[in-house]
């Protein structure tokens, strides 16, 4: 990595970090839950929009495909669960793993930085 000068104590850290775990912990972040869908999906099954109908109401600009590859995705990184009932037709719950629920605060923080800096500004407008 080329030596960057920049004279920072919080840069310093963020150097440490990459060369302890060998890359940037946000990036690495970023590639579990970030993009277009995954944090909307992970945000909205946090506050029981639970049901894959449910979820293509609240997004639906995801297509079923995304909306569906999205889901596995998220189960095989363990943010979520996918709970089949034997009915039919058939019912599927998503609901967040405890690696899942560890991302409540920071959907909490968005939430209100949201509102804060994006919504009530508009209405003041």
């Amino acid at each position: 990595m080329e030596k960057i000068e920049i004279k920072s104590e919080r840069f310093d850290n963020m150097v440490e970090q990459i060369k302890k775990y060998g890359g940037c912990p946000v990036s690495s972040t970023l590639k579990v839950f970030g993009g277009k869908w995954k944090p909307l999906i992970l945000y909205f099954i946090s506050v029981d929009v639970n049901r894959f109908g449910q979820l293509q109401r609240m997004m639906p600009d995801c297509s079923k495909k995304m909306m569906t590859n999205q889901l596995r995705e998220l189960e095989k990184d363990e943010l979520i669960n996918r709970k089949v009932f034997a009915e039919v037709p058939p019912k599927v719950i998503y609901s967040l793993t405890d690696k899942g629920e560890s991302l409540r605060p920071i959907f909490s923080e968005l939430s209100k930085w949201g509102i804060e800096n994006v919504l009530e500004p508009r209405m003041e407008s």
